[in-house]
């Protein structure tokens, strides 16, 4: 990356990306850092971004694990990260990265993201600090004051799809949460044609227990999770108010939604199936006409032919969404099915599709793979 003055000029055959503040220096790679390493978005971070052609991890931070390489940590990386774990040095994570990955409890993120701003660096925020345009909305569903409220006022939300053109500016990108990312995907086309009825929306939604994180709790024990389906947090779910920013947006008026998520017995994965009534009559293939014309240019996003509807399976370990939809002629409802990976699509591979519009990169890049089957 070349700086002149502050001014990045871009890579060879490449557009510039913005006016982050760089080091002078001879080599092309990307100098990513990432503050919290050893959780599970932030492993999922390092293996995605160990094989990323253009990016060079330079800092894994850890609380738990300093002094070891990650690949001692987890053996999956066996090969592909001898990067030693270290405890956070901030001042040293800032002066030798171009991006810093945030994968933090939220809470955590406000004094990174205020002293990296400070610096000139690019963030990418995976937790939820600064997915909010209004701090108050944060502070009503997450319990605590936000410290930096034009911080949060001034981040781009990391919706690839939705909102590309302010990611390619941003020095701050608010990743999205894995519930909002499957459901705002599932709704967006629908909401921009303005075919849906105001507070028709209903969620159910079904997530594997890696979202739960990595730290040891109860509810996540494989005794309490196996042979079982349970509904949790139901009308009180920290994505709610995101998702209802998200699609308010795209609707052009306020919306709210009823929202419930499920923990399921599996390891990845999200499936929202989505109900809502339609504001003017359309039949079925035109509705999905609608949807394959929205996506029409996006790599990551699939929408099913009829009598296809979307499983787990088919997005496990990849970067990619897919959509169906059965228009119930009975019940005048829409249906709309949407599958991810939570720690992909939903958390670290959209992070990635954010470090690649950021810096100017073709989107698929280091993401460019099916998923894993079976």
């Amino acid at each position: 990356m070349i700086c002149i003055y502050g001014v990045e000029l871009g890579r060879p055959g490449r557009p510039g990306v913005g006016t982050g503040v760089f080091l002078l220096r001879g080599d092309t790679m990307i100098r990513a850092s990432i503050i919290g390493a050893t959780g599970y978005t932030g492993v999922e971070l390092v293996r995605l971004l160990s094989s990323h052609p253009e990016v060079k991890l330079v800092h894994l931070t850890t609380r738990n694990y300093s002094g070891q390489e990650i690949e001692e940590v987890f053996p999956n990386l066996t090969g592909f990260g001898s990067q030693v774990c270290t405890e956070l040095d901030l001042e040293a994570v800032i002066a030798d990265s171009d991006v810093i990955f945030l994968a933090l409890p939220h809470g955590h993120a406000v004094p990174v993201v205020r002293e990296s701003v400070a610096a000139g660096k690019k963030v990418i925020d995976l937790g939820a600090d600064f997915r909010f345009r209004v701090a108050s909305i944060y502070e009503k569903w997450y319990g605590i004051k936000h410290e930096e409220p034009e911080l949060t006022a001034g981040a781009v939300y990391g919706l690839c799809e939705m909102h590309r053109e302010k990611v390619k500016s941003a020095q701050v990108v608010a990743n999205p949460g894995c519930y909002p990312t499957s459901t705002v995907l599932g709704l967006a086309p629908l909401l921009r044609a303005g075919l849906v009825v105001a507070d028709s929306i209903v969620v159910d939604a079904k997530s594997g227990v890696s979202g739960a994180g990595r730290s040891l709790a109860l509810g996540s024990h494989f005794c309490e999770v196996n042979d079982n389906v349970k509904a949790y947090n139901v009308a009180c779910h920290r994505h709610t108010p995101e998702i209802e920013q998200e699609i308010s947006g795209l609707a052009g008026r306020d919306l709210i939604i009823s929202f419930t998520p499920h923990l399921m017995p599996m390891t990845r994965g999200i499936l929202a199936t989505i109900y809502c009534r339609l504001a003017r009559p359309v039949d079925e293939e035109s509705i999905r006409g609608i949807y394959r014309e929205f996506y029409d240019s996006e790599p990551f996003v699939h929408v099913f032919p009829k009598g296809r509807l979307p499983q787990t399976k088919w997005t496990y370990g990849s970067n990619h969404c897919h959509l169906g939809l059965v228009l119930d002629d009975r019940t005048g409802r829409l249906v709309i099915v949407s599958a991810i990976d939570n720690l992909v699509k939903g958390a670290s591979g959209q992070a990635v599709q954010n470090l690649n519009i950021l810096f100017g990169l073709p989107e698929t890049t280091g993401l460019d793979r099916p998923a894993i089957f079976p």
